[in-house]
Parts: structure tokens; C-alpha cells; sequence
């Protein structure tokens, strides 16, 4: 045979690797495969591709963990122009597999639902006499045109025709082989080379990973393709009369299911995923025989009902399951767990120990470094522990009429801050005063006016018997009752505490505008005490601070315009800028690692930034700054003997309800932080950590300085900032996933060890952090603490069409109905729960911890009532 001869038979073909990593077969991830280049020649041996590969799977149900499906995509490409004046006749052939999951009946009601759709409009070719691909496709396109139950009047079945295969819109003839074997009825000299090759273009089929290789499963073979002109997905089953032998891996067909689609699909209704659900009955060997045993179409849907039914009995698992959230374990809560004075906290010490050393040495000693990230964090950590100190210190200035000021809540931010960066079992949980402190702190002051009591005696009492209540909780393991706060639950406080964020910062400008835009003689320093009650629990309580007093309104009464605008325009400024450079790792600008580094320091970029913009460029514009006491000492011991008995046991009633407050903040913050998709491995320890809090702000009681424990969202970005990323892609949706989290101590050991520093940066350079860069900080925080939010990615769903929903676990398991019911109840209770925390009564407010709680009966009596357990437990799961 002549050189230009072989040359002119030759084609190349982009093979993947026939065995995947045994990692990637035992999970249900997607997985594409790595091809090489072969080359096959007239002259090349027969290899094992004319070898049949019989089924050997012999189980009744086959497990995902046996069994994957290949989804075959050959994309051809166009011929260059070199070989076709040469005559040569070569392409090249794209082939793309990635391993599909065996779909889970019992979970994904979709697949049901298929099933259901498929036999009310059944198409079922028995015994067709057929023998080539194209014949057989042919008739079941026929049998979809004759079918007045499936009637497509803008559909042109032989565009469908062609769309099956790579060489759509060519002429063709021959047996339809799978391979690119030449086929007998085919004319060589008629036709280029290139169009021989007849191959189709996606399909799905049964494989199982072997020590050798990948073995196909050969009697069936599943077809899909995307049509645009169709209306409704369309699903036709043909048995055929005797086995055929249509190439590789297709040696003995009996069973072609064919899927066809609209593109514009909701992700679980994809040709695909319909594909899918047939498949997953076709891998079953013993169903396969069942069907060749059916006579009638009526038989054959029996086998079909059956078959469902053995998956569904086959997928189901035990009423105690595990929701992919329970922070404390699975077990169920028993008297006995609670009497056992201690257990908790021992064992989260002999969890947390052996690794104890670890934390100060992870990303310093040892291959995988971290120092860039460990600085970046850092630095990110003294910005969000110092600019909240600030703002609620100025808060608690006013509050309290400078018992508690900016100096002492960054001196007990500083000290709370490193001795649980130290001690802590969980270090990457911040300790931070925060909104509903500041509001306890207030009504407290107010408590003291009224009935004419000294407010550090009362304060330190009340702190002392949050402390105590909290050691009591902490002895006898009460924190694992929060094993019973669901991740909706959880999700329901977060978002309720980012609203406050967002609300309350609105507040704010208001306020400025109130007073500088429209000059209201009322909104001013002699007014605050009056107002506060007014104001929502969170941020907006920071422009009651001092704004100065030597300004005055001219005759014309417009001075002071410019500050509300310029105060407006530093809030957004500073939301805009942190939140695009936190977004920035998505572009494609830049070195990844300079990206990476612009969105880890966004939130410092942005304050400073800003700052610089409100204090110097626009330096004739007067702003708000915080009262400064230098001559005040930070160790003064509260008169704690002062106090009667019966002021005494008021504050503990006040002491109670603060360690409610604590005891939900802190687990709800740790259980977030701990979270099983932030995948940390060195354990938790919420008993120990609850002692602890306990301990610390017994300290700060005494000595008059304010309270702090774990704070939300800081903690969450602390992980955050510490993980390893990556984008991974599904149907369609690009969504992040944490591939590992650098558990280390030294982070927030440094960042409160700056904020202890700072103390030398009073009065300035601090005073000149304008008050509406405040503001644009906490709205940054409160919208990067929406990302992974359940809640309020359900909430969106209301607002996009169905062919945009991800495909989520939920979206899988749970009817569209069911996940709006579900969306609709959390939002009641958020509601209901902001009626609570943003009253305008402040002894209102002091009681919303209990609300947190009577959300628990609500989520176990109430919500099973309207929605089954089953679909509310995988709304609360995680994956």
C-alpha cells in the first residue's frame, strides 16, 4: 500500500485514559479525563477494540459505588484547507467523558417524576426489526412524529436526525456503525474521506471500574441531544429484535433510549439529567432480563414501576439519619449527657491538645507555607476587630457617658482577643463586642438612672452573673442542645443579623442627612438619649457620637450640605471599593496571587482609602469624630460592695438573659465556623470554649471594660480568608468550593496584639476614620456575609427563571413547591424575629434571645406539619 494511500486512511483520535483515579471513581463528582493522541494505521495491529466486553455485573441493584456512567461528547473539527487540497482526508475528533452519578430515587424526586411523565406518554418500540443505528434511530423519530400524544408541529425530525451524530448537516450513508470503520453501502470515491465517520454525538452508558481498565456495559446504550425547536422533553425506549454489534463498546445492543430536549431546561430537567434517571434503571443486569422476558408495552411500564420501586427501597436509609449539619454529633440527647459534670469540656481538651502545637506551627515549618496568607489575613483581622472596637466603643461612650469609651473597649478588645487566640479550642472564632451588647449596656445605664444605682457596681455585677450562668451551662455540656438548631435555623440568625447590618447603617446616614441637610435642630448631641431608644440594635447607634459641637448653621441655613453628601458618597465609596476587590479573585486580571492578595486586604484597601478621601482631600468638609479620655485608667475596680442585696439579685435576673445572648451567639458562630464545608480537621471544643468566654469576661466585668464573645459574620471570614479555593463548574453554574483551611493561632494572636497598639494611635491618626466609613464597613460585611446563605439563595430563586436554578441538593431532592413553602416559613420567623430585635422598646429587644430559641419546637413541631421530615431534612443538609 502506497504511502498517500495510508495517509489517506489515517485518523487521529483524542482518547481520555480508560481508568480514572481511584479517588475520582469512588466519589460522584463529575470527572473529565486527560486525553493523549493516537494514531490509528493501515499498518497499526488490531488491538483489543473488536474484542466484546460482556456485562459483568451481576447484582439485583448495582451501588454507585460500583458502577459509573460515561456521558460520550465527540465534537469534530472542521478539516483545514492543507488536507483538503492534499486529498489527505484526516480530522480531528474531540471525545470529552466525565463520569455521571447513578441517580438516588429515594432523594431526587425528578426521578420519579421522570419515570411518571415517560409512562403517561409512553414510547416503547418492542422487537424492532432494524439492524443499523441509523434505521433504528429512524423509526423511534418515526414513532415520535406518528405519536399524536407527542405531536412537535415545528420540529423537523431530520435535523434531529443529524444532530445525533458529529457529522451533522452532511450527507451520509451505510450501517451507522459507532466506530469510524468504513462502512459496505458506502461509496469511498463519492464522498471526502472526513465524511465517513460516522459517530454519535453524547450518549450515557453503564460502566464498571475494574483492576484492568473500565469495563462498558454493551446491551444498552442511551442516547440524548438538545433540540431547540422542541417544546417538551420527549423519551422513547426500543428493544431490539436480536443483539447488535454497532462497534466498540456496542457489541451486543439490545436497549437504545432516546432523549431529546429543549436547551432552555431547569438544570434537573436537562436532557441530561433525564438521560440519567433511565440509566440508572438500565444498569441493573436482572432488569434488563426482565424486560426481554415483556411482551406487551403494558408489561414492559410493569417492569418499568417495578424497577422504581427496588431503587427507591434500595436508596433509603435509616429515620436517625445524619443531615450533613450536626455539629455535636448524631447520637440522640439523653438525661445522663447532661449530668455528667465536666465530660464536655475534658473531652474537647483531650481533642484539642494533641494538635495544640500544630496551630502555631501549620504554614511556618514544613512544605506547605502559608506566611503570605497568614499576613494578608492578619492584617484583614486588625481591620475588622480595631474599626468595630471603635464604633461601638463611641456607642458605648455616648451610652454611657464615658464609663465605657473607645479607649477601654480596644484595650479590652486587645486582652479578651489574646487570651482566646490562646487558650481557645477553636481559634478561628473572633471575639468581638458587638450591637446587641451595646443595647444591654444601654438599658443597663438606663436601669441605673432610674433607680439612682453607681453603673460600674450594677455593670459588674451583671457580668459576673452572665459568668457564672455561663460556667454552669459549660459544666453540665448544656451546649449541646445546639445540636438542635438546624442549619435553616442557623441560617435564619445570620441573616438576621447581616439585615441589621445593612438597616442600621441606613439609619446612620439618615441621621446625617437629618441634621446637616435639613438642619433639624434636633438631631444633635443634647437629643442622643432620646433617640437611641428609636434606633435598631446595631450600627446606627454610631451616629449619636459627638459631632462637632462648633458647628453651626449660617443665616442662608445650608451649611453643612456638603458633609451629608460627602458622608453619602464615603459610605458607598467604601462599600464599592471592598466589595469589588473582594470579587476581584474572579477576574482575569492580574497574577492569580496578586488577585488573591487584593481580595484578602479589601476590606484595609478600602477603610484607608476612604479615610484618606474624607480627612485630607476633602479636609474643609467637617466630620464626625469620637470623644477621646486620656486621662482615664483602664484598671479600676468596679465598687462592687456598694450594691444591696436586692440590686444584687435584680442583676441576676439582667445576667440571665445576657447569658442567653452568649450562650447562642457563641455555639451559633462556632457551629458556623465549624461548618462541614469549610472542611476542619482538628476538631472542635464548645464546652471548653464557653468556659472560657465565661472566664474572660469575668475580668472584664470587674474591671469595667466591655463585653466580647464569638461574633458574626467576622468569624466566618476569618476561615474564609484562611481556605484554599477553588471554581468548580456544574451544568452550567461556576460555584466555590473550600478545598482546605490553614487552622493556625498565630492570625488572630497578631491582628489583637496590633489592636492592642493601636491605644498608641489615639487620639490620631484614628480620629481621622470618618464615621460614614464606618458605616460603608459594616454594609461590606453584611454583603460578603451573604455568600453561602441557603436562605437568602432560596429567597433569589423567587426572582430568576427556572432554567437558571443550580443544580443544588435541594433543588434535586425537594419539589420546587415544597423549597418556595420552606422559603416563605423562614421568612415569617426572620420577620418575626426582627420584630423582636429592632423594636423600638428597649426591654423588647433584651428578650429576642428567647425568640432564637422558641425557634427550635417551631422547626421539630410545627414545620413537619406542613412540609414531610424528609424534605425538610434536605433543605437543612449540606450537600
Amino acid at each position: 500500500m502506497s504511502g498517500a494511500a495510508m495517509a489517506a486512511r489515517r485518523l487521529f483520535h483524542l482518547q481520555p485514559c480508560e481508568s480514572p483515579p481511584a479517588a475520582m471513581s469512588r466519589n460522584g463528582y463529575f470527572f473529565e479525563e486527560s486525553g493523549y493522541l493516537k494514531c490509528d494505521t493501515d499498518d497499526a495491529k488490531e488491538e483489543a477494540a473488536n474484542e466484546e466486553l460482556f456485562d459483568g455485573v451481576n447484582s439485583t441493584i448495582v451501588s454507585a459505588d460500583s458502577i459509573r456512567f460515561f456521558v460520550n461528547v465527540n465534537l469534530e473539527g472542521a478539516p483545514s484547507a492543507t488536507a483538503e487540497s492534499e486529498g489527505a482526508g484526516c480530522v480531528l475528533l474531540h471525545t470529552s467523558r466525565k463520569y455521571l452519578k447513578l441517580k438516588n430515587f429515594e432523594e431526587e424526586v425528578r426521578a420519579q417524576r421522570d419515570l411518571d411523565g415517560f409512562l403517561a406518554r409512553a414510547s416503547i418500540i418492542l422487537d424492532e426489526t432494524a439492524t443499523s443505528l441509523d434505521d433504528v434511530l429512524r423509526e423511534m423519530l418515526k414513532h415520535f412524529a406518528e405519536d399524536p400524544e407527542n405531536m412537535e408541529p415545528s420540529c423537523n425530525f431530520e435535523k434531529i436526525m443529524n444532530t445525533l451524530f458529529t457529522d451533522s448537516g452532511t450527507p451520509r450513508e451505510g450501517n451507522g456503525t459507532l466506530d469510524g470503520s468504513e462502512s459496505p453501502g458506502m461509496n469511498a470515491q463519492s464522498y471526502p474521506a472526513h465524511l465517513k465517520f460516522h459517530l454519535l454525538s453524547d450518549t450515557i452508558q453503564g460502566v464498571t471500574a475494574t483492576v484492568t481498565g473500565v469495563q462498558y456495559q454493551q446491551s444498552w446504550l442511551c442516547i440524548i441531544c438538545t433540540i431547540k425547536s422542541l417544546q417538551r422533553r420527549h423519551v422513547c425506549i426500543s428493544r431490539l429484535e436480536r443483539p447488535q454489534n454497532w462497534g466498540e463498546n456496542s457489541c451486543e445492543v439490545r436497549f437504545v433510549i432516546l432523549v431529546l430536549a429543549p436547551p432552555k431546561m431547569k438544570s434537573t430537567k436537562t436532557a441530561t439529567e433525564v438521560g440519567r434517571t433511565f440509566a440508572t434503571m438500565f444498569s441493573d443486569i436482572t432488569f434488563r432480563q426482565k424486560l426481554l422476558e415483556t411482551k406487551t408495552e403494558e408489561e414492559f411500564k410493569e417492569a418499568l414501576v417495578h424497577q422504581r420501586h427496588l431503587l427507591t427501597v434500595a436508596n433509603q436509609r435509616p429515620s436517625g439519619r445524619k443531615d450533613g449539619h450536626t455539629s455535636h454529633g448524631s447520637k440522640q440527647l439523653k438525661l445522663h449527657d447532661f449530668l455528667s459534670i465536666g465530660k464536655g469540656i475534658s473531652d474537647d481538651i483531650a481533642r484539642r491538645f494533641p494538635v495544640y502545637a500544630l496551630d502555631f506551627t501549620d504554614g511556618i515549618i514544613g512544605n506547605n507555607k502559608a506566611i503570605g496568607k497568614y499576613i494578608t489575613t492578619m492584617i484583614f483581622l486588625y481591620f475588622a476587630c480595631l474599626l468595630p472596637a471603635i464604633a461601638f466603643g463611641s456607642l458605648n461612650d455616648e451610652n454611657t457617658r464615658g464609663a465605657i469609651d473607645v479607649r477601654k473597649t480596644i484595650f479590652g478588645q486587645c486582652i479578651g482577643g489574646l487570651l482566646y487566640a490562646l487558650f481557645s479550642g477553636q481559634p478561628l472564632v473572633v471575639l468581638l463586642t458587638t450591637a446587641p451588647l451595646a443595647l444591654y449596656i444601654n438599658v443597663i445605664q438606663g436601669i441605673c438612672d432610674d433607680y439612682n444605682l453607681d453603673f460600674s457596681a450594677f455593670y459588674a455585677w451583671i457580668g459576673l452573673w452572665n459568668s457564672f450562668f455561663l460556667v454552669i451551662y459549660s459544666l453540665f455540656n448544656v451546649s449541646l442542645l445546639m445540636k438542635l438548631f438546624k442549619r435553616s435555623t442557623e441560617e435564619i440568625i445570620a441573616l438576621f443579623i447581616s439585615i441589621t447590618f445593612v438597616l442600621d447603617a441606613i439609619k446612620g446616614i439618615v441621621k446625617v442627612f437629618k441634621k446637616y441637610y435639613h438642619n433639624d435642630p434636633t438631631v444633635d448631641g443634647k437629643s442622643r438619649a432620646d433617640a437611641i431608644p428609636g434606633l435598631g440594635i446595631n450600627t446606627s447607634f454610631l451616629m449619636n457620637s459627638s459631632m462637632n459641637e462648633n458647628q453651626t448653621c449660617t443665616q442662608d441655613g445650608h451649611y453643612g450640605r456638603e458633609t451629608a453628601v460627602l458622608s453619602l458618597m464615603l459610605m458607598l465609596g467604601t462599600l464599592w471599593l471592598g466589595h469589588t476587590l473582594y470579587q476581584f479573585k474572579k477576574s482575569p486580571y492580574l497574577h492569580a496571587r496578586v488577585r488573591e492578595i487584593l481580595s484578602d486586604c479589601a476590606l484595609p484597601i478600602s477603610v484607608l482609602t476612604f479615610s484618606v478621601v474624607g480627612s485630607f482631600i476633602f479636609n474643609e468638609i467637617e466630620m464626625s469624630k469620637f470623644n477621646y479620655n486620656a486621662s482615664d485608667s483602664l484598671f479600676v475596680l468596679a465598687p462592687v460592695q456598694s450594691l444591696s442585696i436586692g440590686s444584687v439579685m435584680s442583676a441576676m435576673g439582667l445576667g440571665f438573659l445576657l447569658s442567653m445572648l452568649f450562650f447562642i451567639e457563641q455555639n451559633i458562630v462556632a457551629s458556623l465556623t465549624n461548618a462541614p464545608e469549610n472542611r476542619l480537621v482538628k476538631g472542635t471544643a464548645y464546652h471548653w470554649d464557653l468556659l472560657l468566654v465565661a472566664l474572660i469576661n469575668t475580668g472584664l466585668s470587674v474591671f469595667g471594660l466591655p463585653w466580647i464573645h464569638a461574633a458574626f459574620p467576622h468569624s466566618p471570614m476569618h476561615v474564609r480568608a484562611l481556605a484554599y479555593v477553588e471554581e468548580r463548574v456544574e451544568s452550567g453554574h461556576i460555584y466555590e468550593t473550600i478545598v482546605s483551611v490553614k487552622e493556625t493561632r498565630l492570625t488572630s494572636l497578631m491582628a489583637n496584639f496590633l489592636v492592642g497598639l493601636s491605644l498608641l494611635l489615639l487620639p490620631l491618626p484614628l480620629q481621622w476614620i470618618p464615621k460614614p466609613v464606618l458605616f460603608g464597613l459594616f454594609l461590606y460585611i453584611a454583603l460578603t456575609s451573604i455568600d453561602g446563605n441557603q436562605l437568602f439563595e432560596r429567597v433569589a430563586l423567587l426572582l430568576k427563571e427556572q432554567t437558571a436554578y443550580p443544580p443544588t441538593h435541594y433543588i434535586r431532592r425537594v419539589p420546587q413547591r415544597k423549597i418556595h413553602y420552606f422559603t416563605g416559613l423562614q421568612v415569617l420567623q426572620l420577620l418575626i424575629l426582627c420584630g423582636f430585635g429592632m423594636s423600638p422598646l428597649p426591654y423588647m429587644k433584651m428578650i429576642f434571645p428567647l425568640i432564637m430559641i422558641g425557634m427550635i419546637p417551631i422547626r421539630y413541631n410545627l414545620l413537619p406539619r406542613i412540609i414531610e421530615a424528609k424534605y425538610l431534612d434536605a433543605m437543612d443538609a449540606e450537600y
